[in-house]
């Protein structure tokens, strides 16, 4: 018996237990899971978690954390970094989509966080970081003429990443199609949407 508790918790990586976590904290909130929830969904001994992890709000940091680097990892993409503001923007928005598609249930995890522990004021600090920094982006394309100028900055910024987000409450990979065509409608969707026009008539 020794034996195989042994071989199940060794079977474990901290990816794969990640992964029953995520789900977890997704369906019970993080707040209403237990160790023993964590547990009982993996088929191993808290015992065997804790040898992995320090506890429930470390799994939490490394969940949110591998969403958050998806995400900043973006901004430092050759596409994000150089040409015209607006194209700059395009390409960030099209990989945010890509990125909460590849990563559902951390991005949604990530989206749930609300502030109540130290991980959580962490992961809500480095979203606005993020959002900062795009907002700084749609600032220079409104600047260059290439968006519409009746659209405040931050305003445009929470719009796109309104429309980007709500995937994580009604996507599902095996319902909803091709996400290339998902990708490709809201990028198209935002863009026809922002950008400036030149004057009828």
């Amino acid at each position: 018996m020794v034996e195989q508790t042994r071989a199940r918790r060794d079977s474990y990586t901290v990816d794969s237990l990640l992964a029953v976590t995520v789900r977890v904290f997704n369906d019970r909130g993080y707040d209403g899971t237990s160790m023993e929830d964590l547990s009982k969904a993996a088929g191993i001994s808290k015992s065997s978690i804790y040898h992995h992890v320090r506890g429930k709000e470390e799994l939490l940091r490394l969940a949110v954390g591998r969403a958050l680097d998806g995400l900043f990892a973006i901004l430092d993409e050759t596409a994000a970094s150089e040409g015209p503001a607006v194209a700059r923007l395009e390409h960030v928005i099209r990989r945010m989509t890509e990125v909460l598609i590849a990563e559902l249930p951390y991005v949604t995890l990530l989206l749930r966080v609300r502030g109540n522990t130290r991980t959580e004021q962490w992961a809500l600090a480095r979203r606005r970081e993020f959002d900062h920094r795009v907002a700084e982006i749609v600032a220079a394309a409104e600047k260059d003429g290439d968006l519409r100028p009746d659209i405040e900055p931050r305003l445009a910024t929470r719009l796109l990443f309104g429309m980007v987000n709500s995937l994580v409450e009604w996507y599902r990979p095996d319902k909803d199609g091709d996400p290339a065509q998902v990708i490709d409608a809201l990028t198209h969707l935002a863009f026809d949407g922002l950008r400036a026009h030149a004057p009828r008539g």
